[in-house]
């Protein structure tokens, strides 16, 4: 009988070894052998606020642009917004990555090669 999987998928990791090196430590407390991270939780977050922090950034920047010398907020405040929510945005999507990597995984199925 041949295998079904698409040509480079492997067998799902489970999630006590979903980490890059693995468990580093010995189990030390309370919670449940079959503990899980959220990563559904951690995607829809990303997903939602990615956008969100991109749109922001964007606003601030052509607020900042727009503002005059006796604005307030003065353009240094709006420029410094527009810088945090350009770094939270590459957070978002630094974590979008990892968590679809991971749950990519999870689940047993190839990567997308380059």
């Amino acid at each position: 009988m041949s295998d079904r999987r698409p040509h480079g998928a492997t067998d799902p990791v489970p999630r006590a070894r979903s980490g890059v090196i693995g468990r580093r430590f010995p189990r030390t407390g309370t919670e449940p052998v079959t503990a899980q991270s959220p990563l559904g939780l951690r995607l829809l977050l990303s997903a939602v606020f990615l956008p969100l922090f991109v749109a922001g950034a964007a606003y601030f920047a052509v607020w900042a642009a727009d503002s005059g010398a006796r604005d307030t907020p003065s353009r240094g405040a709006l420029v410094v917004f527009a810088i945090v929510c350009a770094a939270l945005a590459l957070l978002a999507a630094a974590d979008l990555m990892v968590v679809l990597r991971r749950l990519r995984r999870e689940r047993g199925t190839p990567s997308p090669s380059p």
